[in-house]
């Protein structure tokens, strides 16, 4: 019994209770109706995945060789005449382009000697005109001798001179023709020199090094600047001789930078000479970084860099593989997720040899399955899954 504020105290209507009751059941029970409805949904919600397909793959062993990248053009620039260093415009890390103008020296010695040059070749020119007209005189002076040849005024003595006079004017023709040539020679040479006194880029590259300086005076020869062209470098393997057999001209064999990015690159040449301490050769091969100018520079490579080359041991044979990333270790099995009508279903597979980021597969798939590489670990057997068409 209760006591009420407003009047006697009533009865307890068991009847009310019930109602209650059944009020708070039928709302467990809607609540129950509605997680259990969002659970569902949830299941149903399909998972975002990456995938790849299993497929066929020439695959050969290798063992790791380490290598280091080298330059093809690498060396000194030098002056090909002397004179004082006037302007230098390059300095120790500058790129270049083949025909940058790198360095200038002071020209106006070299100017003077063109003019004397020029001056020597007018006066060629002159000795030939006098030359030209002495042999015309000389000509004249015969033709008069030979007609006068059946007249009681010819002389033999004359006669004979006027030729000797013809062979006299025409070798100084020739000598003076010499003359000339050896003047222009001298013109065309000087003006070389003028030319050569602005040093250009020989190729593509970086100066590495600086040897001379502005106002310093440098003669034929001399080194200016040291360049290095980073854009065609090439690797340099030492290979022990047993493992040569497989490395012929333009076999493609994959490596590894230092920061882990994988390439491949073609056989070049095999060096036909042997250390004899190490029992190895040297290999060049060329790396395919991809378009000139556009990734290598990015990678920013350096001569002397090390990378990990592999080198193929055996023949090469055909085989199933599967990505790495697709392989789930569950029950001391593994196991991969194959994509069957949208839905996941895991298969277990037998492994065998693994290369780069690949594995052989010996039995559980064929090629074409196509397998979850990325959201397989969160998967579970038979969950519906969406293909990540950006990622696979």
């Amino acid at each position: 019994m209760k006591l009420s504020p407003s009047g006697p105290p009533r009865p307890n209507r068991p009847f009310c209770r019930h109602c209650r009751l059944l009020r708070l059941v039928a709302m467990a029970l809607a609540f129950a109706v509605v997680l259990s409805w969002s659970f569902a949904s949830h299941a149903q919600q399909a998972s975002l995945v990456g995938v790849a397909k299993v497929r066929l793959m020439a695959m050969t062993r290798t063992v790791p060789v380490i290598g280091r990248l080298v330059a093809r053009r690498a060396g000194d620039v030098a002056t090909r005449v002397g004179g004082p260093l006037e302007t230098m415009l390059v300095d120790v890390g500058t790129r270049v382009e083949k025909g940058d103008v790198m360095a200038r020296l002071n020209v106006d010695t070299l100017g003077a000697e063109l003019e004397l040059a020029k001056g020597a070749l007018l006066e060629a020119e002159a000795e030939l005109g006098t030359a030209t007209a002495e042999a015309r005189l000389a000509a004249s002076r015969l033709a008069r001798q030979k007609r006068l040849k059946k007249s009681a005024a010819f002389s033999k003595a004359k006669f004979e001179d006027a030729e000797n006079d013809i062979v006299v004017a025409r070798s100084k023709i020739e000598r003076a023709r010499a003359r000339i040539a050896t003047r222009k020679a001298a013109v065309a040479r000087r003006a070389l020199d003028i030319r050569y006194a602005t040093i250009v880029a020989p190729y593509d590259g970086v100066v590495i090094q600086r040897y001379a300086e502005i106002g310093g005076y440098v003669r034929n020869g001399d080194r200016l600047v040291r360049l290095l062209g980073d854009r065609t470098l090439e690797i340099e393997a030492d290979v022990p001789s047993n493992r040569l057999g497989g490395l012929t001209d333009g076999r493609r064999v994959g490596f590894a930078l230092i920061d882990g990015g994988r390439f491949e690159a073609s056989v070049r040449a095999v060096l036909p000479s042997e250390n004899p301490l190490t029992r190895t050769r040297a290999v060049r091969m060329t790396p395919h970084f991809g378009e000139p100018g556009a990734t290598t520079p990015r990678l920013r490579l350096a001569e002397g860099q090390s990378v990990s080359v592999d080198i193929p041991v055996g023949r090469p044979r055909d085989a199933l593989v599967v990505a790495k990333d697709a392989i789930l270790k569950r029950g001391g099995q593994s196991i991969v997720y194959v994509i069957i009508k949208g839905v996941a279903k895991p298969r277990p597979i037998k492994l065998g040899e693994a290369i780069a980021s690949y594995v052989e597969v010996l039995s559980g798939l064929e090629a074409g399955d196509m397998v979850v590489v990325r959201g397989n670990e969160r998967l579970r057997p038979d969950a519906k899954v969406r293909i990540d068409k950006s990622q696979s």
